[in-house]
């Protein structure tokens, strides 16, 4: 599985933008595209999800019981 890091930054050249345009284009600060292309832990999920909305995504809370792999029972 990508990263968030490497999901925008490929988007984001996928599109042909610089880091600049983008964050223009997402309404962000430049920092912000900048910190999440970083792999920066300290991110606002606002502001990620305003990033995100570009390509049609968001991120939201779950929590680790629900990654957990589900059971199968046999018969």
């Amino acid at each position: 599985m990508k990263s968030l890091a490497q999901f925008v930054k490929d988007r984001r050249k996928e599109v042909n933008l610089t880091q600049e345009e983008f964050a223009e284009k997402a309404g962000v600060a430049l920092t912000v595209v900048r910190k999440i292309e970083q792999g920066k832990e300290n991110l606002n999920l606002d502001k990620v999800n305003q990033v995100l909305r570009m390509f049609g995504n968001v991120l939201v809370p779950v929590s680790s019981k629900e990654l957990e792999p589900k059971e199968t029972t046999g018969s």
